[in-house]
């Protein structure tokens, strides 16, 4: 380098160190805010950022010609100094845990005539997701072919996922309809042999209503039978030899229920892209209508860069003060959560999945404010002719189907530059799955308020 461009460089670096030592002294002096009104205050610490992000950009300029070893670490410890600047300038990037091509991978060749019937009773839709990805590991596991109950005993799967895609990814009929079982068994389908997972405190987590809705479908079976003494409330960790050891049957079709629950090899089944060998990203994911849809409401509303917030409130203030620590954040709190991901994303709006009252999103919306700007808040619209983003819905009759809107929600935030789960839910586990199977999670994603203790909590009843 020239004895100038080394020169300036060195003022730079001067500059930058008086920067963030100025930045600190805003960042933690209460004097400033009172010699300011906020607004200016808030106003005088995005210029000085901007100043920071500034002289960075104008160190980078003077190196790029010159990249060396030598002056590339020169340039590292600089990436370095920057982190003193409160985080503000650690951007978000897009985070893969891991290659796809590394990934541990079970084979799934099911017999064509041997049957495993899944059985996913506990909680709502996503509990049923995370339930069917495991029976689909048990099925690739005992070789069989994984039917998916019918929608009048469980969900309307159809309507939200995209069955004959498993198929498709594997390259051979590894699921089937509840339909074309009772199709193949000639209108007269039967359990031989129905495993239960859990032996306490219920057999196979099933109550009476439920064997009889089995039976209205005309579905004969054996009794419930459990190979182990495994209680729901405290599962056991178990392996592959486990399960072989005690579900592998000469019968043509067994079921086993409910996995929800099971501790098998988790980490095989959490990584990205699942447990099973096959050629997509993801084997269980929205429809294409769903996932158009998504994309549509992208371009209209939110554009490339938005972060997704899911806000679960409903039922969890007593749910998450049970837990220890406690998930259930203050509206006030959980804003400046929130706003510090945005000022770190750099994103101009959010994306709210929730199913809070109008009036802790109002409150929220109110509060979520960065640089002395508001952040919108942005969710779903109500049915509007005059925008077309959701017309791909009314042409097929999913529209105000709540199982199709909550798979849409997720779509959107599986989509997003960055995405701030809700501890706890299994709606914001199964976008965090999507998230690493798409390849799109960052390393800025993280559970609302993660590594906070709520500033409030009240007692338990």
């Amino acid at each position: 380098m020239r004895e100038s461009e080394l020169r300036a460089l060195y003022l730079l670096k001067k500059q930058q160190l008086s920067l963030f030592s100025l930045w600190n002294s805003t960042s933690n002096s209460t004097l400033l805010e009172k010699e300011f009104n906020s607004v200016s205050f808030e106003d005088m610490k995005s210029a000085l950022l901007k100043q920071i992000s500034l002289n960075k950009e104008i160190q980078q300029v003077l190196l790029a010609p010159h990249e060396s070893g030598n002056v590339s670490s020169s340039s590292s410890s600089s990436d370095l100094d920057s982190s003193n600047a409160g985080g503000f300038l650690q951007r978000c990037e897009k985070k893969v845990d891991q290659r796809f091509a590394d990934r541990k991978k079970l084979e799934w060749k099911p017999k064509s005539d041997k049957f495993l019937f899944a059985l996913c009773l506990s909680g709502q839709m996503s509990n049923h997701l995370i339930c069917l990805e495991k029976h689909m590991f048990f099925a690739a596991l005992l070789n069989r072919v994984l039917v998916i109950p019918s929608s009048r005993f469980d969900y309307q799967y159809n309507r939200v996922l995209d069955i004959e895609h498993v198929n498709d990814c594997l390259g051979r009929k590894v699921v089937v309809t509840f339909e074309e079982f009772v199709e193949t068994m000639k209108n007269k389908p039967h359990i031989d042999r129905f495993f239960c997972y859990f032996s306490d405190p219920t057999p196979c987590y099933v109550d009476e209503e439920h064997v009889k809705k089995l039976k209205g479908l005309g579905v004969s079976m054996g009794k419930l039978e459990s190979p182990w003494k495994e209680d729901i409330r405290k599962p056991s960790k178990l392996t592959v030899k486990d399960l072989e050891g005690k579900f592998v049957s000469d019968d043509n079709v067994i079921a086993v229920g409910d996995v929800f629950f099971a501790d098998v090899e988790e980490e095989w089944i959490m990584q990205p892209g699942g447990p099973i060998a096959h050629k997509c990203k993801t084997l269980i994911e929205p429809t294409r209508i769903i996932m158009l849809t998504a994309q549509r409401f992208i371009q209209t509303f939110l554009g490339s860069n938005f972060i997704a917030l899911h806000f679960r409130r409903h039922g969890f203030l007593k749910f998450c003060n049970v837990k220890k620590p406690s998930c259930f954040y203050p509206v006030p709190q959980a804003a400046d959560c929130i706003a510090r991901v945005v000022e770190r994303a750099n994103a101009p709006v959010v994306y709210l999945s929730t199913d809070a009252a109008e009036s802790e999103t109002s409150l929220l919306q109110s509060l979520v404010v960065v640089n002395g700007r508001t952040i919108p808040l942005v969710k779903r619209p109500p049915r509007n002719s005059a925008e077309k983003w959701d017309a791909l819905l009314y042409r097929h009759g999913l529209q105000e189907d709540s199982q199709v809107e909550a798979m849409l929600d997720k779509a959107i935030s599986a989509m997003s530059s960055v995405f701030i789960g809700a501890s706890g839910s299994t709606f914001t586990e199964d976008i965090f799955r999507l998230r690493k199977g798409w390849e799109s999670a960052s390393s800025c994603d993280e559970y609302l308020c993660q590594g906070e203790l709520p500033n409030y909590i009240a007692e338990n009843e």
